[in-house]
């Protein structure tokens, strides 16, 4: 393991242990999450983990600005957010004795809502994990129908199961966002997968995290 820093961002590296292997970057909120998902997949396919504590949750995570569903406002700062990550990126590589033979990116929650927007905006990661991500975001359906994924790419998706049964009107549309941005991205030929766990948004977190970078790394998919 490797620890980065560049302004607020604490970054930690899991390193693969073969040239070339696959690297995937998960974005959190809690530093021990990185460590725990590495050791849950510990075993499977060689992969390097890039971890990312994210220093303002609601500002970095949010692709632009829109009322908060709990009151308020998210703040949107995920255009800068995103920049500085990819900076970050080119460091670590250059770290690493070859290339990663692909990039995938995954979050949980407000962090999978920026998986997907990270994915659709560059096409540095072909390979998207959202987990229990927040995708009844305003807009976001509308920036996949304009924007695409990268030609082959892989798209997990995953909810609980009583995610979308709550008074909060914004909330509740998360099933309905979820699957619509499932169909749009496997019409365009994108592989996806749209799994229903058990309990409620914050059911699980590490258990849900790692079965979605398992079947990101457990390629080719049918």
């Amino acid at each position: 393991m490797a620890l980065f820093s560049a302004g607020a961002d604490r970054t930690q590296v899991f390193f693969a242990r073969e040239a070339g292997s696959p690297m995937i970057w998960l974005n959190t909120y809690d530093r021990r999450t990185g460590a725990a998902v590495f050791d849950l997949l510990r075993g499977g396919a060689d992969f390097t983990l890039v971890v990312t504590d994210v220093p303002d949750w609601k500002r970095d995570m949010t692709p632009w600005r829109a009322p908060s569903p709990f009151g308020g406002t998210l703040a949107g700062g995920a255009e800068v957010y995103l920049s500085r990550m990819t900076e970050k990126l080119a460091a670590i590589e250059a770290q690493l004795p070859a290339p990663p033979c692909w990039r995938g990116i995954a979050g949980y929650s407000l962090g999978g809502l920026f998986a997907l927007y990270a994915a659709l905006t560059l096409p540095l990661f072909s390979r998207v994990a959202s987990v229990s991500g927040s995708l009844w975001f305003p807009g976001i359906l509308a920036y996949a129908q304009q924007h695409s994924l990268v030609q082959g790419a892989y798209a997990y998706f995953s909810l609980g199961e009583r995610e979308a049964r709550t008074r909060n009107r914004v909330l509740r549309t998360v099933e309905e966002q979820t699957s619509s941005l499932v169909v749009l991205l496997r019409g365009r030929g994108a592989r996806t997968a749209f799994v229903h766990h058990p309990g409620g948004h914050t059911s699980d977190s590490l258990s849900r995290t790692a079965a979605g970078l398992a079947w990101l790394l457990d390629a080719p998919h049918a």
